[in-house]
């Protein structure tokens, strides 16, 4: 239990951590997001080679569904880093958390899954965060509102790749081999869009390249892979609930490195939307 929460807390650490790297880097934000994961493909891989056995796998719609992931979370990474670009890093990642409430209004409306009243409380908490975070950016400049509007953007997108990860795992496919495929997958998706986008495709120094290994290696390959080892060995709500740490710490994080302080509306604004999103999961659990 001790090990399981050290590796939730460091997780959500690790991923705090990555949108200061997507401020530093020196390459373009959907350049940034391919490296992410294309510098994480044969560490993980090696990690799958070494640690989990072969076979299995085999069902059908296996493809489609890892498709469909790689899909989600290439659109979640390229808004996201878009995001960081245009807003605050605390606006970024607390809408980018609002997946959680996306996924249960996508069950609410697909598979007809009536949300409880905990969870409409939620949502109207989160919405009422939300407007003050807008409020907020309005007053910083236009660019921070459409960073706001891409941080909702990649919440949709990550609602997505939650659902696709679920039912591929729901079918068996194990932590290391799922984040291994659709890491390639994702790469292979965002390379032509960051060649497309005009981006800064190389850094130009080494700080520049170290910037890029810790995104890939710190928050994605360390952040993701802990955090699955967590899920597995902690009760869902309380990892749930433990995971709203990452936007504070991103927030923190922000703060710390980059200098870049909240607000006090900024800081009510967010701490209704972490409210809204424990009250929304607490009632979707």
């Amino acid at each position: 239990m001790n090990r399981a929460l050290a590796a939730l807390l460091a997780g959500a650490a690790c991923i705090g951590l990555s949108p200061i790297f997507v401020r530093l880097s020196e390459a373009g934000p959907t350049a940034t997001a391919f490296w992410r994961v294309a510098l994480a493909v044969a560490p993980l891989w090696l990690l799958w080679l070494l640690r989990e056995p072969r076979g299995g796998g085999r069902y059908a719609g296996r493809w489609l569904l890892l498709g469909a992931a790689g899909l989600a979370f290439a659109g979640d990474l390229a808004f996201w880093h878009l995001a960081i670009s245009y807003t605050s890093v605390a606006n970024s990642t607390l809408l980018a958390n609002l997946a959680s409430i996306f996924v249960t209004l996508a069950a609410w409306l697909f598979l007809r899954q009536r949300p409880t009243p905990l969870f409409l409380a939620g949502l109207a908490a989160a919405l009422l965060g939300v407007a003050l975070l807008v409020r907020t950016s309005l007053e910083f400049s236009p660019t921070a509102l459409m960073g706001d509007a891409l941080g909702v953007v990649t919440a949709a997108f990550y609602a997505a790749y939650i659902f696709a990860v679920k039912a591929l795992r729901d079918r068996g496919e194990t932590t290391l081999g799922l984040m291994a495929m659709t890491t390639t997958l994702t790469a292979a998706l965002l390379f032509p869009v960051a060649l497309a986008s005009g981006d800064t495709l190389l850094p130009g120094t080494l700080w520049g390249w170290g910037v890029l290994l810790g995104v890939a290696l710190v928050s994605h390959a360390a952040g993701q892979g802990l955090i699955a080892y967590a899920l597995a060995h902690l009760p869902a709500a309380f990892s749930a609930v433990t995971l709203l740490l990452q936007p504070v710490l991103a927030a923190l994080f922000a703060w710390l490195l980059l200098g870049e302080a909240l607000v006090a509306l900024q800081l009510a604004g967010g701490a209704i939307v972490l409210a809204g999103i424990y009250l929304a999961r607490r009632g979707s659990l």
